[in-house]
């Protein structure tokens, strides 16, 4: 009795295909997406689930590689392999775990890091943040949350966590048509807030209740630069979420730091990581709207040394682009004039949307208004644990901007 199909060979994939306009050459250079207006959209390939794997082509039937479809989303495809064989289970996952914890491996002491990063680490849309012996995964792509369990694996296999968490919240699986969802997956949730050593400092992460995965690792090359200017200075550091800049300025001999932030939770684990360094009595916190406070700072003539901005996203894409330029020159028009004369401001800005040369620009433009004058002393971008991906631009979002404001 001959084998039928299904037992000799596994089902062929679908296919879906580029419009003969389409440019396939960005797809072979390493660009990792496809976008829906870039795709012969037929009825079979709309009515893919969202998640299935998919070979793709050129207009001229020429295989590309292997790609994860999502019609319910503006990035329909998602370059998984260049081969378009390629078989996703844990093993295909354990390679690309590997490399990308070599790499942490070599730049960090202890295992405290950004271990995934997306497309730049070959895992489109997934973010994994690794924290000692637990992780929290951001399943951001449709794919990714369907071959959960086969990442799950892979990744307790290559790094030894005991505990992993799914951090599946945020705006980016809403593009996606993923529901929110928090979830301990593998091993027990953490008692309470997780110690994280960083800078000679350390920080309390939620990392079951905290923003994004309980901590940003991303500012970390950052936060040791501002430390460089805090010996000695009053520091204040507004938009402070857990203390990032704030812990770090006294790790580096801060006189004092102020963390201003609109989350009593955030500021109470900034208070909480001030103690467990030994920074208490030197550590303060003030609570409210950014905007507000720093208004009231400037009314009551209040003067720091060292002022440090990080706001959240203004512009997370190009519709909000101005509207998120006038918020940074803001930022930096209330901020400037409480620098002491020949004292420190630090922009930072985490907006996709806006380069680096917009940002710098409105930076300025709220320095100016703000009735001062300053150089550029020093322009940071994220650590690299959040490697780019030269092809994506989206991939390079972080920048931070130093000034050494006149006398």
């Amino acid at each position: 009795m001959e084998p039928s199909l299904s037992q000799s060979e596994p089902a062929r994939r679908p296919i879906v295909r580029l419009r003969p306009k389409a440019e396939a050459r960005a797809i072979r250079h390493g660009f990792p997406w496809v976008y829906a207006d870039e795709l012969v959209l037929d009825r079979r390939t709309q009515g893919l689930a969202p998640g299935t794997l998919a070979v793709l082509e050129d207009a001229e039937r020429r295989a590309l590689g292997l790609v994860t479809v999502n019609p319910a989303s503006k990035i329909t495809c998602r370059m998984l392999d260049r081969d378009p064989e390629a078989q996703l289970d844990q093993a295909w996952f354990e390679v690309r775990l590997a490399r990308a914890l070599a790499l942490r491996d070599r730049l960090y002491p202890a295992p405290f890091y950004r271990l995934v990063h997306a497309e730049a680490d070959g895992l489109p849309g997934v973010v994994i943040d690794r924290f000692g012996d637990l992780a929290v995964v951001q399943p951001n792509a449709a794919w990714s949350e369907v071959h959960l369990p086969a990442l799950v694996a892979a990744l307790v296999s290559v790094t030894g966590v005991a505990t992993v968490i799914k951090n599946g919240s945020g705006r980016a699986r809403g593009l996606e048509g993923l529901a929110e969802e928090m979830a301990v997956v593998q091993g027990k949730a953490p008692a309470g807030p997780v110690p994280v050593p960083m800078n000679g400092a350390t920080y309390m992460a939620d990392l079951m209740g905290g923003q994004k995965t309980g901590l940003f690792y991303d500012q970390r090359e950052n936060h040791a630069f501002a430390a460089r200017l805090a010996r000695g200075a009053r520091v204040l550091d507004v938009f402070s979420h857990v203390g990032g800049f704030g812990l770090a300025a006294l790790a580096g001999g801060a006189e004092t730091a102020l963390a201003v932030d609109g989350s009593a939770a955030a500021l109470e684990l900034a208070a909480a990581g001030a103690a467990a360094s030994g920074f208490g009595a030197r550590f303060s916190t003030r609570q409210g709207d950014a905007f507000a406070v720093l208004e009231a700072l400037g009314a009551e003539a209040a003067q720091f040394d060292l002022v440090i901005c990080d706001p959240p996203a203004f512009a997370p894409a190009k519709p909000a682009l101005e509207a998120g330029l006038r918020a940074y020159e803001r930022v930096a028009r209330l901020a400037a004039p409480l620098v002491a004369p020949g004292g420190y401001l630090v922009l930072c800005s985490c907006s996709h949307a806006a380069d680096l040369s917009a940002f710098r620009n409105a930076s300025a433009r709220g320095i100016g208004r703000g009735g001062r004058r300053g150089q550029v002393i020093h322009t940071g971008f994220a650590g690299p644990d959040h490697p780019v991906l030269p092809q994506l631009a989206e991939s390079s979002y972080l920048k931070a901007l130093a000034f050494r404001l006149d006398g």
